[in-house]
């Protein structure tokens, strides 16, 4: 069953709008990822140290943690049409801000502003997709839209790498953040309209919420699984370039003809990931069951990235790299679908928008870390470090659903049969 959609918007229009959430989420990247492409060009040109670029990277989380959990109380507020114009209008002209930075607090203040807005793109998402879709099809909707961030994080070192080397570094925000604004034309015109019965129901009172999922003790493991586990994304994504030149000694030029190979694997993992576990709810294992044993399998899978500390040959290294990135996707797709199996509708973008906010501190407090070890030239630490995190994160999703069962808020069902998830 379909959730809070009636039958004539159960068909085209549903896909129409995760195609526009994939691009959506390729725009986010984008504007996220064009920072640490160009991290040591800015830094030279802004006379920034390794610590410095760090903070930036820390100040971007720390906006990004604070405004995951407004942003799933306001897209459950405001709904998901209104919410995402806000919220890409927002992030693209900070991205536009970004361009203008003269310097290392500047930069840190734009990144700030961008890490504001960009939460939204994926409280909204997983609300569409939990609304939208059934549950054999939920792991792969939020596996398609979700790939679109590898797409751009794919994209990213060859096209903002080009516009850097043809036009400047500044131009790559210039450009990137005005996609974004035209972006907001096509979402406004395709979403529809509610329907005369949907409009006539009152909404679902959000009053309380945060109270009653602070004290769901399942809310807090998954907050605590994505916390630990996707600091490994994090370095992938802001670090691994400057690993290449820093460490690898690659060009710029170098890095943009090659890095986008860690996230195409990426992208397969995030479609990969939802198909896995939707043919096994297809197969009879209920939903929830089915996304934990995908997870598990993602994470007996990562940690062999500490190889990458005995300096492979490029060709190894780009190999590890990449298995580690894939299996990153397949864990993250597959805990984003199961909050959506035990969640009521009315409640996921709120209960997103705090799992998200454990992503984003989980990444703050490994900036930190991360800046601290490689400012030694000790990126081989970070390596085994980073090999560490999904083991113990699989385990935190496990006990989530342990206590999940006990869960009055949550719609959890681990039963031999398939009972309907309506909220």
């Amino acid at each position: 069953m379909v959730v809070g959609v009636d039958a004539g918007r159960t068909g085209k229009v549903r896909w129409v709008l995760l195609g526009l959430l994939f691009l959506s989420t390729v725009i986010n990247y984008l504007d996220r990822q064009a920072l640490s492409i160009l991290a040591t060009t800015i830094q030279a040109d802004l006379d920034m140290s390794d610590l410095e670029y760090a903070r930036v990277v820390q100040v971007f989380l720390l906006a990004y943690a604070f405004a995951y959990v407004l942003a799933g109380r306001v897209t459950d507020w405001l709904g998901s049409k209104v919410a995402l114009v806000l919220f890409i209008g927002w992030w693209s002209l900070a991205n536009i801000a970004t361009g203008m930075v003269r310097s290392s607090v500047e930069l840190g203040a734009a990144r700030f502003a961008l890490g504001l807005g960009e939460p939204g793109n994926y409280t909204v998402g997983t609300k569409v997709v939990s609304e939208q879709f059934p549950a054999s099809e939920r792991g792969l909707a939020l596996g398609l839209y979700t790939a679109g961030a590898m797409i751009g994080a794919t994209v990213a070192p060859p096209l903002i790498g080009g516009i850097a080397l043809v036009y400047g570094w500044r131009s790559a925000f210039w450009i990137t953040g005005v996609v974004g604004l035209l972006w907001i034309v096509a979402w406004w015109f395709a979403y529809p309209k509610p329907s005369p019965q949907a409009a006539a129901q009152p909404k679902p009172s959000m009053k309380g919420v945060w109270g009653k999922l602070a004290r769901t003790p399942a809310v807090w493991a998954l907050v605590a699984s994505r916390a630990v586990a996707d600091p490994v994304w994090y370095f992938y994504l802001f670090w691994f370039p400057k690993y290449l030149g820093d460490a690898r000694g690659m060009s710029l030029a170098t890095i943009a003809s090659l890095a986008w190979i860690v996230y195409v694997t990426a992208d397969i993992g995030s479609v990969g990931g939802g198909a896995i576990s939707g043919a096994l709810v297809r197969r009879g294992r209920t939903p929830v069951r089915a996304r934990l044993v995908t997870m598990t399998g993602a994470a007996v899978l990562a940690p062999v990235g500490i190889f990458i500390t005995l300096h492979p040959s490029i060709p190894v290294l780009f190999a590890l790299a990449c298995l580690v990135t894939f299996a990153h996707l397949v864990y993250q797709i597959n805990l984003t679908s199961l909050v959506v199996d035990i969640f009521p509708s009315r409640y996921i973008a709120s209960v997103a928008g705090l799992i998200g906010c454990g992503s984003a501190l989980g990444g703050m407090l490994s900036a930190q870390v991360v800046g601290m070890l490689v400012s030694d030239h000790a990126f081989d630490r970070t390596f085994v470090l980073m090999a560490f995190l999904h083991p113990i994160a699989v385990l935190l999703a496990w006990t989530a659903l342990r206590l999940a069962r006990r869960s009055p808020l949550s719609l959890v069902y681990d039963g031999p049969a398939q009972p309907t998830h309506s909220a």
